[in-house]
């Protein structure tokens, strides 16, 4: 597998703002992209969503989704040396606090949801 040029060592959130579950972990992205290292949010339908995010991508074209082969939002992948290490689809309480390593995110939210 070749590496990703996305992020060489991180998290990568993949959303759209016309999925419920992504509007419902909108504080969730923002808390992780202020505590996580390096934190991607990659857009598909809105340029501007969730916002308050630092890093973003628009992929609008959906370019950057196809090379990571996202099938549903959110999906949460974290990256070592450019390579996919875990991915999460949907939201996953407890998956999304391994990965971004921050204990109690979500908490008050489901479990889990799908996307």
């Amino acid at each position: 597998m070749e590496p990703n040029p996305l992020v060489a060592d991180g998290l990568a959130a993949f959303v759209k703002r016309s999925c419920p579950t992504c509007a419902m972990i909108v504080p969730q992205l923002r808390e992780a992209a202020a505590h996580s290292m390096p934190f991607q949010v990659v857009s598909q339908d809105d340029p501007q969503f969730p916002g308050g995010v630092a890093s973003m991508i628009d992929d609008r074209a959906l370019d950057v989704s196809w090379l990571n082969a996202i099938k549903a939002t959110p999906t949460l992948i974290r990256y070592k040396d450019g390579l996919e290490v875990e991915r999460v689809m949907g939201w996953d309480r407890a998956a999304w606090q391994r990965l971004t390593g921050i204990a109690g995110l979500g908490d008050g939210l489901p479990a889990t949801q799908p996307g």
